[in-house]
């Protein structure tokens, strides 16, 4: 009898799972760290419980990031960069190597609650061309298994972070299909999804859809409604979020699995960088966008059902990130790079507003401005040594500091610079240009920033593990190629 009940109790688990998948929306964040002014690990964990931020993504396996989260109870998503899935899905013994090294080490007792793989990053993206698409799948696979030898495979579920170009409509939601050249290989990842219980993974960035449309709706980019809605049939959508969302669930239905669940990889809006970024902006949006979600409203096509989980991005600011599609790029954070709240913003976690880190270990308060008493008729060449290293995206059209004036862009430039530089005395020279000053230079919203020092970073350790890290497996990789392994 036992044998014959076993598959309905597997169903009837399967369903469960999937019931308790579709159940409740959570607010977590994206933690990147490309940012030339870098939080210790620590006061961004501490950070991140002060607000009750329970999920947290990362695009990394980062040692330093992962040790401060032991014992914190974040749940966290791992992410494997896309320059990495070549070698893991060409080589089950490099994904060995890869779970060993990264989560394994971590999933002890006391550990970090690592519950997500993210099996790249937008890996299909159009702009891409194909050039990780053949990887993803042999990927997971190899992954799967090396988590399935380690007793993981159960509780660690694998996710594909997919940018919302994997899907296109003509006209409405309904109407939602998968890019034909992505659509065997979909098929294939969201059955392997199915199969061990995964949901399935999207970025949605109306922010993009505005910035990239003059004709865009701007209200229909918010939450507050608007008098451009979509129509479609007896369904309507009156924000963009949902009528994207929609077309993702009309294109699983089309493969077979329109009732598969849904979380969000990254959603958010710029503070800085372009004209429909700024802080107003970002504030309507996001706390629109929690409201919206938590009310456990749905969406036309999924009434009552809000995606699983949805991941802010981002948590900080980060400098260092490319300028491509725009400036505002390098300004996403709820909180700047310092680990300070931007403006309001209630996460639905029983916090209120946002709280600032604490025990920021600041550079001391001092600034770079250009020299009143010097001619500044050749300044071009300092100005683009300086922008060139730091960030001076503010300074642009659209960005808070844009009407601060040709002297004050120059104090800006030379400033960001001297930060970057930690300070260093000879970094404020510019062959006699500029000059250092003990009084904060910020004009109105647009604000001259001190640095973080990183003399109590753990930098040092990291490089030498990860470099220890990469040394190890290029050693087995050539081995195996050899044949001796």
């Amino acid at each position: 009898m036992a044998g014959t009940r076993l598959p309905a109790t597997l169903l009837f688990l399967l369903f469960l799972c999937r019931c308790i998948l579709m159940v409740g929306a959570a607010v977590g964040v994206n933690w990147g760290t490309l940012s030339s002014h870098k939080l210790t690990p620590s006061v961004v964990v501490d950070l991140l419980k002060e607000n009750k931020i329970g999920k947290v993504k990362l695009f990394e396996a980062d040692p330093s990031v992962l040790r401060v989260l032991m014992g914190s109870g974040i749940e966290v998503m791992v992410g494997v960069p896309n320059e990495m899935l070549g070698v893991l899905a060409l080589s089950a013994g490099a994904a060995d190597i890869w779970v060993s090294q990264n989560i394994t080490r971590y999933t002890v007792k006391g550990g970090v609650d690592i519950r997500y793989i993210a099996v790249g990053n937008e890996p299909f993206l159009s702009s891409y061309q194909g050039q990780f698409q053949s990887f993803v799948l042999p990927a997971l696979v190899n992954i799967q298994q090396s988590l399935a030898k380690a007793n993981l495979a159960g509780y660690i579920k694998l996710v594909v972070p997919c940018n919302a170009d994997a899907y296109q409509s003509s006209s409405v939601p309904s109407l939602g299909s998968f890019r034909p050249e992505l659509t065997q290989i979909m098929t294939q990842l969201v059955s392997f999804l199915n199969l061990n219980g995964s949901p399935f993974v999207v970025n949605i960035y109306p922010f993009l859809s505005l910035f990239g449309s003059s004709d865009f709706p701007q209200e229909y980019a918010f939450f507050e409604g608007t008098s451009h809605p979509v129509v479609d049939g007896q369904n309507v959508y009156y924000n963009a979020f949902d009528g994207n969302y929609d077309t993702l669930v009309a294109a699983l239905n089309r493969i077979g699995y329109g009732q598969m669940p849904i979380a969000i990889g990254e959603v958010g809006w710029p503070t800085d960088g372009a004209l429909s970024a700024n802080l107003t902006a970002a504030r309507a949006f996001n706390q629109g966008l929690i409201n919206h979600v938590l009310s456990n409203k749905g969406t036309p096509l999924r009434p009552g059902s809000p995606p699983v989980d949805i991941y802010l991005f981002s948590l900080l600011d980060e400098d260092q990130k490319s300028l491509l599609p725009g400036n505002f790029e390098r300004h996403w954070g709820i909180f700047s790079f310092d680990g300070q709240a931007k403006y309001p913003l209630n996460l639905g976690l029983g916090n209120g507003r946002l709280k600032n880190a604490k025990d920021v270990n600041y550079l001391p308060s001092r600034w770079c401005v250009a020299n009143p008493s010097t001619d500044l008729s050749s300044v071009a060449n300092h100005m683009k040594l300086a922008c060139s290293v730091s960030d001076c995206t503010t300074l642009f059209y659209g960005g808070s500091c844009n009407t601060i004036g040709e002297k004050g862009n120059i104090s800006y430039a030379f400033n960001t610079y001297y930060q970057v530089q930690k300070q260093n005395e000879q970094s404020c020279d510019f062959d006699g240009l500029g000059m250092v000053t003990f009084l904060d230079p910020s004009i109105g919203d647009c604000r001259f920033l001190v640095g973080i020092s990183d003399s109590n970073c753990s930098c040092l350790g990291c490089g030498v593990f990860c470099g220890i890290w990469f040394l190890t497996f290029w050693v087995y990789m050539i081995f195996r190629i050899l044949g001796c392994v």
